[in-house]
């Protein structure tokens, strides 16, 4: 039961299925700290085996299937690697054209929830609240808004 559990309680972040070649992209979200400039390497190696367990169950249910991880990684300073994100979207088989418009929104949607997690830890430190805890920029020392 132990196994079963954890096997259904790690879910990936997403799917892609191609049904002409016959491939399940898993699709695996995350943020490092990017102060060490191995961090890609690291995250990858802990993301694939988060799905190691559900990538084999797959290959055994639908052997006549390719399955996939694909790892996308951001530092915490909203570092997103160009080449290797390019390289994984080309994998996808996403138009040229699209990949940098792609790009443009998934370091915005980091760089927002950055901004989410900043406010609210200073909102729990400064005791800041309501309207003015997310809307207002607020002064917390020298040259520091938030």
């Amino acid at each position: 039961m132990f196994y079963e559990n954890r096997f259904w309680n790690w879910k990936p972040d997403g799917i892609v299925i191609n049904k002409y070649h016959r491939t399940l992209y898993i699709l695996e979200f995350k943020q490092s700290s990017d102060r060490n400039k191995d961090f890609l390497r690291v995250k990858e190696d802990h993301a694939n085996k988060q799905h190691r367990s559900i990538i084999e169950a797959l290959r055994t249910a639908a052997p006549e299937w390719t399955f996939e991880q694909i790892n996308f990684v951001a530092g915490r300073q909203c570092t997103v690697v160009e080449d290797d994100f390019y390289n994984k979207l080309e994998k996808l088989n996403v138009q040229a054209g699209k990949r940098d418009k792609i790009l443009l929104a998934h370091v915005q949607r980091i760089c927002e929830a950055h901004d989410t997690v900043m406010r609210s830890y200073y909102q729990q430190i400064y005791g800041l609240s309501g309207a003015d805890a997310t809307t207002s920029m607020v002064n917390i020392g020298e040259h520091v808004y938030v």
